[in-house]
């Protein structure tokens, strides 16, 4: 039984049947049936591709509400770097976290100042003797739980720092503590503002052993509103801002890992671009790397499934905010400069969750294999959709598997309705002789 708490569910009574999110699908997760798309839970990562490219909206991103989390009796925002690219003419990030606070939050943290500290531990990582090179960032859930479903011989390979939403989480919560020692730990709530689902999936399932820091995860769609109505009041905000340039490139593609001063790196986004990378990794078909940054959603975190701004919009005005910034507002300290401390790591990597073994017993794949590639072969080839799997190849490991009857292609159909017409056309013929 699957027991993993996705956040992208469906809603049947949007969905018209149509293939748009079958043909997107990275994983081949979708299948329609019954007239309406169904999301194989076992194959799904939460990439969010079908919320964005869904004609009727019928997907959608399960998260938490803020009338929900002001119930709370001390909240505490996490800031994702990609929410600050949602305003226009941002010219001081002061300006979104007074915002936060005004709209109820106790305190704020932001995620981009962790960020700075896992770029300058990340430096001190790549110089530790007989790591995997190259160390895939383990930032992104999508890529963690793609690695899981596909690429078991890379899971050694990711980085094993805990990403900086979960440093924030825990650096905010201490600072509370401190701060306020009459509060216990859950009157505490730490908020992750996300821009995409799949860092709710994350923060529900935790990471092998570990569970996250985060009690609540919020959608950057849903906070955007209610701090613009705030931020319209022209109120000089706190001086709160604790993070610089190198933090808030993070929110797109190459801010990672141009902030290791090291050039032997990749940076890639959008979940097909991703695919091929880890593909030529696992092949061994690229070399010479030592980092390798991968981000699944277009542009980085600012293409998320949970924003309001077009990708690059909001990667032009985290440009421009840049200039204002200093590079950077976090340093190590003392002996930290030296090593890494322990609680920054997580010690257990994905475990391998295979989506393409056809039978637990090898001989027994080889043979369902063979049937498989000689029912593709018989195939129109076409890939059209119309039996409701997003291929000729995943249809017919479909029928092999029985998930579905082999008379569930039309065209098949259609051509051995054929062949039956001209057979008795060709017999009339006869008999009228």
């Amino acid at each position: 039984m699957n027991s993993y708490k996705h956040s992208v569910s469906l809603d049947l009574s949007r969905c018209t049947g149509c293939t748009t999110c079958l043909k997107h699908c990275p994983t081949e997760a979708i299948r329609i049936k019954d007239g309406h798309a169904v999301i194989n839970d076992e194959r799904c990562i939460d990439c969010g591709i079908c919320i964005k490219i869904c004609p009727n909206k019928a997907k959608k991103a399960t998260y938490s509400r803020l009338e929900k989390v002001m119930k709370r009796k001390y909240k505490i925002a996490l800031p994702a770097p990609s929410l600050y690219g949602q305003f226009e003419d941002l010219e001081d990030v002061d300006f979104v976290l007074q915002g936060l606070k005004d709209i109820g939050f106790d305190d704020v943290y932001e995620v981009s100042k962790a960020a700075e500290l896992v770029s300058a531990y990340t430096r001190l990582y790549l110089k530790t003797e007989g790591i995997p090179k190259p160390v895939i960032n383990s930032a992104c859930p999508v890529v963690l739980r793609l690695i899981s479903l596909r690429y078991p011989t890379l899971k050694e390979h990711i980085m094993q720092l805990l990403p900086p939403m979960e440093i924030a989480a825990r650096m905010a919560r201490e600072r509370a503590m401190k701060a306020h020692p009459e509060l216990a730990r859950e009157d505490i709530c730490v908020c992750f503002i996300s821009p995409c689902p799949a860092k709710v999936s994350y923060v529900r399932n935790g990471f092998g052993e570990y569970q996250s820091e985060v009690d609540e995860v919020l959608s950057i769609s849903d906070i955007y509103f209610n701090l613009i109505n705030v931020m319209r009041r022209g109120r000089q905000p706190e001086s709160l801002s604790q993070s610089g340039v190198i933090g808030i490139s993070w929110a797109t593609t190459g801010g990672e890992a141009s902030a290791l001063f090291n050039d032997k790196y990749l940076a890639a986004d959008g979940i097909e671009n991703v695919n091929r990378v880890l593909e030529q990794l696992d092949n061994g078909n690229i070399s010479g790397l030592e980092f390798v940054e991968l981000n699944a959603c277009p542009g980085g975190c600012v293409g998320g499934a949970m924003v309001v701004e077009n990708p690059f919009v909001a990667k032009a005005r985290l440009q421009t905010l840049r200039r204002y910034l200093p590079v950077s507002q976090t340093q190590l300290h003392g002996d930290e400069r030296d090593y890494i401390p322990e609680k920054y790591f997580f010690d257990e990597l994905p475990t391998y969750m295979p989506i393409q073994r056809l039978s637990p017993n090898f001989g027994e794949s080889l043979r369902m294999m063979a049937v498989i590639q000689k029912l593709h072969e018989a195939l129109p080839g076409i890939d059209c959709g119309a039996c409701g799997a997003p291929n000729c190849r995943a249809f017919a490991e479909d029928v092999v598997c029985g998930r579905v009857p082999e008379d569930g292609c039309v065209l098949l159909q259609k051509q051995q309705l054929e062949v039956l017409l001209k057979a008795k056309e060709e017999e009339l013929n006869r008999d009228s002789e």
